[in-house]
């Protein structure tokens, strides 16, 4: 049996404020389920965040007011949430005063998503995220799928779905792909589980999308592994969900911004026949120089 959590980086539409959608799944086999969250939860415990979530895109952005408290490297865990946190109450009486809501409104959200991280500086939120990426690289048992889409080359009409469709369709043939491919010679078909961060719109959309996968197939493969439609989960909750988003976070900044280091550690848990990467591919046209079109495309590759 194998769990596959799942999450995406970037937003579907067109044109949005990314230039990549990724819709990007890490699956274990069950009986690993444990190592790996106590792996995340020691990682967690060091930088004392446990029980939170990592929300890599919010935890990797800048804290400008931490610049602007004296000594604040050198203040403990306690002194430093207290110090930010009373610079940010003053900051948002500030902007309520400058009677300018659009402002206001997006620093209070910038600040929500960020309150847990603030007793940790900039390097030390960095180094957090290279230890989980480093450990998810360690987990030989595992296995990366991914479906990039470069949304300048994507034309609905032509496809004949949306990006989200396409993205979760790809998603599905490549790990129940994977799932017979595992089972061949055993006794015992291999059984798999999606298991997705939870999104109303997206929970009905994919869970309508697995009925009709479950009943027609695909557009590649029969589905007679993957179990069930996926649950959907309070990411929050469910350390292995906060890992699919480090994994669509490393996918989509590497092509959006060609940084390597966490993408290169990732990318060592993409789905594999021989040295040809078939678990992640990157949609773009025509294919590109990037590692995702070299690997996919490229017997060689190792």
């Amino acid at each position: 049996m194998y769990l596959c959590y799942i999450d995406e980086s970037g937003t579907p539409d067109v044109p949005g404020n990314t230039s990549h959608y990724v819709l990007a799944g890490i699956s274990i086999p069950v009986e690993f389920w444990r190592d790996c969250d106590r792996d995340i939860d020691a990682i967690k415990a060091e930088y004392d965040l446990s029980d939170e979530e990592i929300h890599v895109a919010w935890m990797l952005r800048s804290y400008p007011e931490q610049n602007k408290i004296s000594g604040f490297d050198r203040m403990d865990h306690a002194q430093r949430r207290h110090e930010v946190t009373a610079f940010r109450a003053a900051e948002l009486l500030r902007l309520q005063r400058s009677k300018n809501p659009a402002l206001l409104h997006q620093t209070k959200k910038n600040y929500e998503k960020t309150a847990c991280y603030v007793h940790l500086t900039t390097a030390e939120r960095r180094e957090l995220i290279r230890k989980m990426a480093r450990s998810l690289s360690g987990w030989r048992f595992a296995r990366l799928f991914a479906e990039c889409v470069n949304k300048l080359h994507f034309d609905p009409a032509r496809m004949g779905k949306t990006i989200n469709e396409q993205a979760f369709e790809q998603i599905v043939s490549r790990f129940e792909t994977f799932l017979q491919a595992t089972a061949q010679g055993n006794s015992q078909p291999n059984f798999g589980l999606l298991i997705h961060d939870s999104n109303e719109t997206v929970a009905k959309k994919h869970t309508q999308l697995m009925k009709k996968f479950h009943r027609s197939g695909t557009l590649w493969v029969n589905v007679k592994n993957i179990i069930e439609t996926p649950l959907f989960v309070n990411s929050q909750l469910t350390s292995m969900v906060q890992m699919a988003d480090l994994c669509g976070y490393a996918l989509r900044r590497y092509l959006e911004n060609q940084e390597e280091e966490l993408f290169d550690s990732i990318f060592t848990r993409a789905d594999r026949r021989g040295n040809t990467v078939v678990g992640v591919r990157h949609f773009t046209n025509p294919a590109c120089a990037c590692k995702i079109c070299a690997a996919h495309r490229s017997p060689t590759h190792r």
